[in-house]
């Protein structure tokens, strides 16, 4: 009896449970560019010409191996529209009466398998490294879910960066040494570009007539799209980025959206990559001496410690999780995240970043557009939307909780022991974004006092109640009362002005 095999546009992946559990000889393989998950939330362009383009090579893989692929591309006039239409069509067509499929990463698409009236088998994604039971049972138990203590424990079981029972370097974490500003110069390239090739240029043109009005630039294109050029855009990172990627990792220059930064997040997000196949290189290029190990560590914790911490938040919190708002914002998010005009220097560098390549670094996210979001008690529904949308890398499991726990606080502390929230000083200190700015980081009231500083001291004074009693936040608030009371009625009064400018929508 034939079956079909699903294979989603983020599990390009030769190794795949599902490909595993499947008889090639029989099965068919049913892949399918299909309307609602292209636009179930304005994806950016890039993202989903990566997306298709990387599917349509994929699929002629899996055919060179001997696989029967049912690939339905998005302009075929029989496309269902949707993963169980598709699913439906297909199964007609070949009298099966059974899918397997690789669990997807995110609740919508899961329970739209398990609807289908078709028996579905969903098998593990053991991609990553720590399934569900293994993160359930680390998290049993526990007052609090830091991630420190599970990349702890992933750093064991997987055996990277140790020296026995012990860390390499005497130290777990060497995420002091990682955070230095912006510096002088970049000598790094950049990631690799890829000219693209006749399918790439077949699927630019589908999503520039199908997509023309979603944010964010098309062209020009340069992501890899396979596997081989995945590689190779790891391998010169490796060479010339990685060495000072933890020193720099923080920082932020107008002029440079990757500083040292590797993409390489685009690629194992989607399954060109496997995760520990690129520790494993990063961990050699440290013990090679190619890179300190403050380099090493610091991007192998984003992968074994960020990167599955994320995920076991997702799915251990449940279908409910981004619909969280425990510090009840409800304000629209401002236009300027869709390009509209602004002022400051930050949010529009960072945004126009986004608008080009589809891609900002983790600082950006969480102390620019996140921080701005949070202190100016935007909706968390509508940021994780905006995340979700705009960054080539986002699927819900990773992106949820990055967005609705540790930038939005509005886990209520699940993933983050207190909001990260800064005013204008970090991004001074941290970037050159401040020197083009039409507001000045240095005055904290008045005529052209910047938002940061204002709407910082708001959003302690708005939440004193729930976020005085903590340990790391309390010298905030006695800063905050050592401030003359006539000058924190200023703040208060300037921030709210502001505000009600930016909810009249002019810009700000």
């Amino acid at each position: 009896m034939v079956r079909l095999v699903l294979v989603l546009g983020d599990q390009l992946s030769p190794t795949l449970s599902a490909l595993r559990e499947a008889d090639r000889s029989r099965d068919v393989v049913v892949m399918a560019e299909v309307a609602d998950e292209a636009s179930y939330v304005p994806h950016h362009p890039k993202k989903i010409a990566f997306l298709f383009a990387a599917m349509r090579k994929f699929a002629a893989r899996l055919r060179g191996d001997g696989w029967t692929v049912a690939y339905t591309r998005l302009d075929d006039p029989e496309n269902a529209g949707s993963i169980p239409g598709e699913l439906l069509r297909r199964a007609e067509e070949h009298g099966a009466q059974e899918i397997i499929a690789t669990e997807p990463g995110e609740w919508r698409l899961i329970s739209a398998l398990e609807e289908m009236p078709i028996p579905v088998h969903q098998f593990g994604d053991d991609r990553f490294l720590a399934s569900h039971a293994d993160f359930e049972a680390w998290a049993e138990g526990r007052k609090s879910l830091r991630m420190e203590y599970f990349y702890r424990e992933m750093r064991r079981r997987t055996g990277l960066l140790m020296e026995g029972d012990k860390p390499a370097g005497g130290k777990w974490n060497f995420d002091h040494e990682n955070r230095k500003p912006a510096p002088g110069g970049v000598d790094f390239s950049g990631p690799m570009s890829f000219a693209p090739d006749e399918t790439v240029e077949e699927v630019l043109d589908l999503v520039a007539r199908r997509f023309c009005n979603n944010f964010g630039r098309l062209r020009p294109f340069d992501f890899a799209t396979d596997e081989g050029q995945a590689r190779r855009q790891l391998a010169h990172w490796l060479k010339g980025g990685l060495a000072k990627f933890g020193d720099y990792q923080d920082a932020m220059l107008t002029d440079e959206p990757y500083l040292y930064h590797g993409l390489i997040s685009f690629y194992m997000n989607a399954g060109l990559l496997d995760p520990m196949e690129v520790c494993r290189k990063v961990e050699q290029a440290w013990r090679d001496g190619d890179a300190p190990i403050n380099a090493a560590e610091g991007f192998i914790r984003q992968i074994i410690g960020w990167r599955e911490y994320m995920r076991g938040i997702y799915f251990l919190q449940g279908p409910g999780y981004t619909s969280r708002n425990a510090l009840r914002h409800d304000r629209k998010l401002p236009w300027m995240y869709w390009g509209g005009e602004t002022a400051m220097n930050c949010v529009g560098t960072t945004v126009a970043n986004t608008r080009d390549h589809a891609y900002a670094h983790h600082i950006q996210r969480l102390m620019i557009t996140g921080n701005f979001a949070l202190i100016a008690q935007v909706d968390p529904a509508e940021v994780h939307e905006w995340y979700l949308a705009v960054y080539a890398d986002a699927y819900e499991w990773v992106e949820a909780p990055n967005v609705i726990g540790m930038s939005q606080f509005a886990d209520g502390g699940i993933v983050g022991s207190k909001p990260y929230v800064s005013s204008g000083s970090y991004i001074d200190r941290m970037s050159d974004y401040c020197k083009g700015c039409a507001y000045d980081v240095k005055a904290k009231t008045g005529e052209g006092a910047c938002p940061f500083n204002l709407l910082y001291w708001h959003f302690l004074d708005r939440h004193r109640d729930r976020f005085e009693p903590n340990p790391r936040m309390a010298q905030m608030y006695r800063t905050w009362d050592r401030m003359e009371e006539g000058k924190r009625r200023t703040v208060l009064a300037e921030a709210e002005a502001f505000l009600g400018r930016m909810d009249r929508g002019e810009p700000v």
